[in-house]
């Protein structure tokens, strides 16, 4: 089964369903939190609908990857999501409300989806982030990711450049596996010292 429940501390990790489209509505309009990330906030439920249908209820009848609602104990309402793509370069990413950040929310998720990855065969993950946003380079490497380069496109569709950070996972115990497709397509490539 893809994407199958998981429970942590504080944290029912689930597949989204329609009765979720409020909450995520809540999470895909704001400015702040969308700002790193590949697209832009979401007007309306009509909006939402159609992101949730594209992102994450089309992983659910696919093999590989995942798409969780993260929801708290308490109430199992949608404060986040987390996902991996069910394809190389097998990108995880996540998104959570602001009033939840600095909280270990993503770091706490981030461990049972990587954890569930690895147990369902996954060879590695990667994950991106705008060097202007780095709390997330934290929570990659909390998972345990390992920063393999910078590159600087055009992100699109907000047609602004943004130096990204790549960072990688292995799974299979090739530990020196480095998904260079980024590197390769991008002509300003280079290594920090992080």
């Amino acid at each position: 089964m893809n994407t199958p429940e998981l429970r942590t501390e504080r944290l029912i990790l689930r597949r989204f369903a329609e009765a979720d489209l409020e909450a995520l509505f809540r999470i895909l309009k704001d400015e702040e939190v969308n700002r790193f990330l590949p697209w832009y906030p979401v007007k309306d439920l009509e909006e939402t609908r159609k992101f949730w249908q594209e992102r994450f209820a089309s992983v659910y009848d696919r093999s590989g990857g995942c798409a969780y609602a993260l929801c708290l104990k308490k109430d199992n309402i949608p404060i986040g999501y987390m996902k991996v793509d069910p394809e190389e370069p097998y990108d995880f990413g996540y998104g959570i409300r602001k009033e939840f950040w600095n909280q270990g929310i993503g770091t706490e998720a981030g461990k049972a989806v990587t954890g569930q990855m690895k147990k369902e065969g996954l060879p590695y993950i990667t994950a991106t982030h705008d060097r202007n946003n780095p709390g997330s380079g934290c929570v990659m490497r909390k998972l345990g990711m390992k920063y393999c380069y910078s590159y600087e496109e055009q992100w699109q569709p907000k047609d602004i450049p943004v130096v990204f950070r790549m960072y990688q996972l292995n799974f299979d115990g090739n530990g020196e596996f480095v998904y260079r497709a980024y590197w390769d397509r991008c002509s300003n490539h280079f290594k920090e010292q992080l």
